[in-house]
């Protein structure tokens, strides 16, 4: 009898401890590249004891890798950049609503999943950059106006596939309708001397080669071509300071459905959200902090204060399917 009791107290004890060390480790799926996230990860280890497992890969791929790995899914988190990115994998069952004063208090409303499903953890603004040889910034004025007369054989813009021009024009939709959201759009195609560049960072060289005078990107890609070259003949316009102010996008994460680890999961995140991770993880890819007591790096700050549009970032998701058919109907490729 003794030897039975002494064997069913071991195996508690065991099972206890497997717990306990199962509890001290945290899985995440991030589309959020890896010399954005590492940093990240080891201070928060080195801070609580907690490994972070995680793999990288691209925002749709880790998703559907979570959908067919279904309940036995080993994914504690989901990081992923763009609200529409966050908004399509919540609506896809992949992450668990999640009730945190924690999140609620760093991360503005506007910023947030109105089902908690989701926070952001850095913000991007895409903006207006412009050739300073050639363009008077009070030119300049609101994206709208890019399609105006005197900006034709002028205007370059990355293609209409990426995410982040979706969501520009998914948030036309959600304020102007779609009618006059396709004006401006048809506007803007006829304004454009050139095909859309694949890439940020081509359309930014392009107006530095002559090619067009002014284009619509993230910040961080003008960050890091004057990181390599500050003598180049480029600046950031903040448009519609006026009306609805900056489009406004974010990197974020939600704890998964089938999290094994939700208690850690929710830490994880809402340390991310915290002061004290904030400033590197935004300087990281030198886009903005997201919680509003963090102030940006200094390269980021040095670009000047703007006023963002308020619009709740998963309005983005909610009108992304329109926004790409409209953008093909416009002829924006």
């Amino acid at each position: 009898m003794k030897k039975l009791i002494t064997l069913a107290i071991t195996a508690i004890m065991v099972t206890a401890w497997s717990a306990a060390a199962f509890a001290s480790e945290v899985v995440v799926y991030s589309a959020r590249k890896e010399h954005l996230i590492k940093p990240l990860f080891e201070a928060y280890t080195a801070e609580t004891g907690v490994k972070v497992k995680y793999i990288t890969g691209k925002a749709g791929a880790l998703l559907e890798r979570i959908k067919a790995e279904g309940a036995n899914t080993p994914a504690d988190l989901f990081i992923t950049v763009d609200a529409g990115n966050l908004w399509h994998a919540a609506n896809e069952g992949v992450l668990a609503p999640v009730t945190s004063a924690t999140l609620e208090k760093n991360v503005p409303a506007h910023l947030r999943d109105p089902e908690n499903r989701w926070a952001g953890l850095s913000v991007r603004a895409r903006t207006i950059v412009y050739n300073t040889s050639k363009v008077d910034p009070n030119e300049l004025s609101t994206y709208e106006a890019l399609g105006d007369s005197k900006w034709k054989g002028r205007l370059l813009l990355r293609t209409s596939k990426k995410v982040y021009n979706q969501s520009l024009v998914a948030s036309f939709i959600a304020e102007k309708g779609a009618t006059e959201t396709e004006k401006i759009v048809k506007s803007w195609v006829n304004s454009m001397p050139v095909a859309p560049f694949s890439s940020d960072t081509k359309a930014l060289e392009a107006v530095v080669a002559g090619v067009g005078d002014v284009t619509v990107v993230n910040t961080y890609y003008f960050g890091r071509l004057l990181k390599k070259n500050p003598d180049l003949p480029l600046a950031i316009f903040w448009p519609n300071q006026k009306t609805n102010g900056v489009h406004v996008n974010v990197s974020g994460a939600g704890v998964t459905t089938h999290s094994k680890n939700k208690t850690e999961a929710i830490k994880l995140l809402e340390w991310l959200s915290s002061e004290k991770a904030q400033g590197k993880f935004a300087s990281l890819n030198m886009e903005y902090p997201v919680n509003p007591e963090v102030k940006p790096d200094p390269i980021v700050a040095a670009w000047g204060a703007f006023k963002e549009n308020p619009m709740n970032v998963s309005k983005y998701g909610e009108y992304q399917a329109e926004a790409i058919k409209l953008m093909d109907r416009a002829g924006y490729k």
